[in-house]
């Protein structure tokens, strides 16, 4: 493995976050990659919101919550799980616990010591905290197809890292006998660059200009697809949208394959407000690539409003120069 992050990035801490994180973020794309290949059909089960939660989901957020929990115990995790309904289902809690263990081959733990783990990821949001989402599109995973583990560390409101590990995502979209398997780690100030799923380099990404693609959610039901589609036709795009579950959506427009990524709320539910663990690590891979990212408003995101961000409305994240254009469309819907 090639990364090598410098703890004086993140000021005085010996222990380097990002090098922390990005091992554990690995090993949960590892994990997850296992469960997909072998799931049944008891791995997943339904949440009292009606969507989807999985053996993966709860694996991944163990192994991530541990090595956090482990390297900075003050740190406060603010993730979307929590062990409740593993600890009323045995058989669920004993699948997630056997696909956690190999990756602690000399000390093999408990289901509660899992269920602790998971829940380190009960936190709440304050000056210096980190968000994880342990499987971003789950629906799209139980299809075998896009989905992302979404980390990232906010300090006072600012993110100062994300890391997106998207295991089905391909190096090149245009290339259908690309490798895939995607990790996008950005570091506020020093770029967003893209790593295989072992963490061997691939390159230092940026925006396009000149790409004239959008992209959406895959459900109909996370957006406003006749809204998209307006702003599309009012800034002359006229290909085909790329529809992908996850924050691999914010990848695509990272490393130019998409210049515009909006999320505007479905007319169903005008009231929605998005969580942060679903933007906070996608919004600082696309801003240290060269784009913007903000809410339909054109306000910066605010990652400080609890769980869910109550002052914006919608995401628009482009390639930057698209933006005051965006905006200006979606005034005039």
């Amino acid at each position: 493995m090639f990364l090598n992050f410098s703890a004086a990035s993140f000021g005085n801490s010996e222990i380097s976050p990002a090098q922390i994180a990005v091992d554990a973020v690995i090993k949960a794309m590892q994990l997850c990659e296992q469960v997909q290949v072998e799931m049944v059909s008891t791995d997943a089960i339904q949440k009292t919101d009606r969507s989807p939660v999985t053996v993966a989901d709860f694996g991944s957020q163990a192994l991530i919550c541990k090595a956090i929990g482990d390297a900075f115990p003050n740190d406060v995790i603010v993730a979307e799980e929590s062990a409740q309904a593993l600890q009323e289902n045995a058989s669920l809690l004993e699948r997630v616990t056997d696909y956690v263990n190999p990756f602690f081959k000399d000390t093999p733990h408990s289901a509660e010591t899992v269920c602790e783990w998971i829940d380190r990821g009960s936190g709440e949001v304050g000056p210096n905290f980190w968000t994880l989402d342990p499987i971003d599109g789950t629906k799209g995973f139980l299809r075998r197809d896009q989905y992302a583990i979404a980390l990232a560390h906010i300090i006072d409101g600012t993110v100062q890292l994300g890391i997106l590990g998207c295991p089905n995502l391909p190096y090149r979209l245009n290339n259908g006998n690309a490798e895939h398997g995607c990790l996008f780690v950005a570091i506020r100030g020093e770029g967003t660059r893209l790593y295989t799923k072992t963490g061997d380099f691939i390159e230092q990404v940026h925006v396009s200009e000149t790409a004239r693609r959008f992209a959406e959610s895959v459900e109909s039901t996370h957006g406003d697809s006749d809204a998209h589609s307006s702003i599309a036709n009012a800034l002359g795009i006229t290909e085909s949208p790329v529809r992908m579950d996850s924050q691999a959506k914010y990848g695509i427009v990272s490393r130019g394959e998409a210049s515009l990524y909006i999320r505007l709320p479905n007319p169903d539910y005008p009231g929605y407000r998005e969580c942060i663990w679903d933007h906070a690590a996608g919004l600082i891979v696309v801003e240290e690539a060269g784009g913007t990212v903000t809410d339909a408003n054109g306000s910066p995101l605010n990652f400080l409003t609890g769980k869910r961000m109550r002052e914006n409305r919608g995401i628009v994240a482009t390639n930057g120069k698209l933006h005051q254009s965006v905006l200006k469309a979606l005034a005039k819907l």
